[in-house]
């Protein structure tokens, strides 16, 4: 198993400390943010591996969130997956849109939770270098 640097955005702590509880047991490294400017200093700070984001988050949300790390060249390849209540195909849409990898609806199960990440970082491990052509 490959570990990872993973940062869960949820202004609820319940959610996110069960949410790091599973993934560190996996021997993952868990970083949590509680709003949406708290979860751009993360980024920008920790440079995690996924991030795992709510849509609805006080102050900036998930939405604003994911334009914002999309136009900073530093942070527009950081994969996102998208957490939230909202069901509707219009914010799964959007979400995805905007760049999310992926789209989880709550309640999950936090089992499922960890074999997706898993799943997505084992796949991202396993890929092939780039080559390089010379000229």
């Amino acid at each position: 198993m490959n570990t990872a640097r993973i940062l869960a955005v949820d202004d609820e702590s319940d959610l996110t400390e069960l949410m790091a509880y599973h993934l560190r047991r996996h021997g993952h490294l868990v970083v949590t943010a509680a709003n949406g400017w708290e979860a751009i200093d993360c980024v920008t700070q920790n440079r995690p591996d996924l991030i795992l984001l709510d849509l609805m988050l006080p102050d900036l949300d998930g939405f604003g969130v994911c334009e914002i790390l999309r136009r900073n060249p530093l942070t527009a390849t950081i994969p996102i997956i998208i957490i939230s209540a909202w069901s509707s195909s219009d914010s799964r849409l959007l979400g995805l849109e905007l760049g999310a990898l992926d789209y989880i609806t709550k309640p999950f199960s936090p089992h499922e939770l960890v074999e997706r990440v898993n799943r997505f970082i084992n796949q991202r491990a396993d890929r092939p270098a780039e080559c390089i052509k010379s000229h």
